[in-house]
C-alpha cells in the first residue's frame, strides 16, 4: 500500500471460520502488532471478508453497492448463496451440502491428471474443450424440498468424473479438453441453476460474486448474461481480490467498526462462526 507502519489506525484480523491453530497464530500476532503500534484491534468474519471483497476498488477504495443484493461466494471451502440486506446484515438461501465448488474442481483436477489449484488448471484445458462433449450431473433436482431450494451439491459431479475415467483412463490424454470443459460447464451450471432461481423470485437489485473460483472467466460470463436478462447490476469482485487476501479483511472492520483496545479486548477464535444476521455476533 505504500504505507509507513506510522500511518495504521488499526489491526483487523480473522477471527473465523476456519483451523483453530491457524486463528490462534493469526489472533496472537495481531495482538502484538496492536500493541506495539498502540492501536485498536478487531477480529472480523473471513465469510463477510469475502462478501465485502465485491466492494473493493484497483484504486484502494471502496465502491457503493445497490441492495438488496445477491452474493454467490465460491471458494475453495465454501460455496454459499447470501441475500445482503445491510452490509452487516446477511440471509443465508443455501450452502452446499457436500464439497465446495473450488474443492469440487481441485479434485476433478487431480483425477485428470492435472495441478494444483485444480481451478485454473481445468480453465486453461476447457479452452479448447467443448463443454457438451460429455454429460456430467449438475447436482440436486430442481423439484428438491424447499430447506435445499437454494443448495449445492458436487460430490455426484466428482463420483460421475471417476467413474467415467475408470472405465475409459485414456480419455485423460485423448480428450482433455473435453473433460476440462465439460466438467467445468457441469459446476458452473450447478451454481447458475441456483442464482437464476434467487433472481427469479426474490427483490434483487445487484447480482454479486466473490471467493477464489469467482476469477473463473466462464462463470463470470454466465453471471453477466443473467445479470443483463433480469435487468440488475453485476459487481464481480476484482480477480486480485477473489482469493484471500488483507485487504478484504481490512475492509471488513472498516464497514463494521468494532474496534476494542488489544490489551483489554476480550476476544477468542471462532472456528464454526458462520456469516448470520448480524456479523458483529457469532453465529455457529
Amino acid at each position: 500500500a505504500g504505507l509507513d507502519w506510522s500511518a495504521i489506525e488499526g489491526v483487523a484480523f480473522t477471527r473465523g471460520p476456519g483451523l483453530a491453530t491457524s486463528l490462534l497464530t493469526g489472533m496472537a500476532s495481531a495482538r502484538a502488532l496492536a500493541y506495539r503500534l498502540q492501536c485498536p484491534i478487531t477480529g472480523v468474519n473471513h465469510l463477510h471478508g469475502h462478501a465485502v471483497s465485491i466492494r473493493l476498488t484497483r484504486n484502494g477504495g471502496m465502491k457503493d453497492i445497490a441492495l438488496p443484493a445477491l452474493i454467490l461466494l465460491v471458494s475453495g471451502g465454501h460455496t454459499m448463496l447470501l441475500l445482503e440486506e445491510t452490509p452487516a446484515r446477511y440471509r443465508l438461501l443455501g450452502q452446499t451440502l457436500d464439497d465446495a465448488a473450488g474443492e469440487a474442481l481441485d479434485k476433478g483436477a487431480k483425477l485428470m491428471g492435472l495441478g494444483y489449484p485444480g481451478g485454473p488448471e481445468i480453465e486453461a484445458h476447457a479452452r479448447t474443450g467443448d463443454p457438451a462433449a460429455f454429460a456430467f450431473p449438475r447436482g440436486l433436482a430442481r423439484n428438491q424440498e424447499a430447506s435445499h431450494r437454494y443448495c449445492f451439491s458436487f460430490s455426484g459431479l466428482k463420483t460421475s468424473l471417476m467413474v467415467l475415467l475408470k472405465r475409459e483412463p485414456a480419455l485423460k490424454e485423448s480428450r482433455l479438453a473435453d473433460l476440462a470443459a465439460s466438467y467445468q460447464e457441469a459446476v458452473v451450471d450447478a451454481l447458475m441453476l441456483r442464482v437464476v432461481d434467487a433472481l427469479d423470485h426474490l427483490p434483487i437489485r445487484t447480482l454479486a460474486c466473490a471467493g477464489g473460483v469467482a476469477r473463473n472467466a466462464r462463470l463470470r460470463e454466465k453471471l453477466s448474461a443473467a445479470a443483463d436478462h433480469s435487468g440488475v447490476t453485476l459487481a464481480l469482485t476484482e480477480p486480485e481480490f477473489c482469493a484471500d487476501n488483507a485487504a478484504m479483511i481490512a475492509a471488513s472492520a472498516r464497514l463494521l467498526n468494532t474496534w476494542a483496545d488489544p490489551v483489554a479486548a476480550d476476544l477468542d477464535v471462532l472456528p464454526g462462526w458462520g456469516l448470520g444476521e448480524d456479523t458483529g455476533t457469532p453465529h455457529h
